[in-house]
């Protein structure tokens, strides 16, 4: 019967002391219910929308079914203004077959970008992220960033930093648009 009684207690005592544990070492709620995760390859991108600049509302959604280069660049970075040339032929000659970029800034000047899409002769989809909301969203930590989003809105390729070589982007670019929806 003692045998029994100490069984018992001792068996109290290493649920007590593991419950104790298991709630003195969990993670805090700012941990648990912080920001979410990071957009990766092989997971939706998220949707945003944003202003041109003339004023009009484009949506990543209104792309689905589009293959889209969303790049994320700055008037001031030397790599984004080597690639923006390159990102240019391409699309003029993919956006036919159903190739999209969308160029994402965080400048606090719209004429700043004005003057620079002018004189780079960007034709592509020029979004102002005025409060760097989907820099954020996005963890864009250094321009240029971009992301390879195919035709279902999986991205399937993240490119940190650059200039991106024409190669580099159109055999992307490429791929995807050889894939079916």
């Amino acid at each position: 019967m003692r045998q029994k009684r100490a069984y018992w207690l001792w068996l109290a005592a290493i649920l007590l002391l593991g419950g104790g544990w298991i709630w003195l070492t969990r993670a805090p709620q700012s941990v648990r219910s912080g920001p979410p995760p990071a957009p990766k390859e092989g997971f939706s991108a998220p949707d945003f929308t944003l202003q041109t600049l003339d004023g009009k509302s484009v949506s990543l959604g209104d792309f689905r079914g589009k293959v889209v280069l969303v790049n994320f660049w700055a008037t001031t970075c030397h790599p984004c203004r080597a690639e923006m040339p390159t990102m240019e032929r391409v699309y003029e000659q993919e956006r036919d077959k159903g190739f999209v970029v969308l160029a994402v800034t965080a400048e606090p000047s719209a004429e700043a970008v004005r003057a620079f899409v002018q004189n780079y002769g960007i034709t592509f989809t020029v979004l102002l992220d005025k409060n760097a909301k989907v820099s954020r969203e996005y963890r864009v930590y250094g321009t240029p960033t971009s992301f390879f989003v195919d035709r279902r809105g999986v991205i399937r390729w993240v490119v940190f930093g650059g200039p991106m070589s024409e190669a580099l982007i159109r055999s992307k670019v490429e791929t995807l648009l050889k894939e079916k929806p």
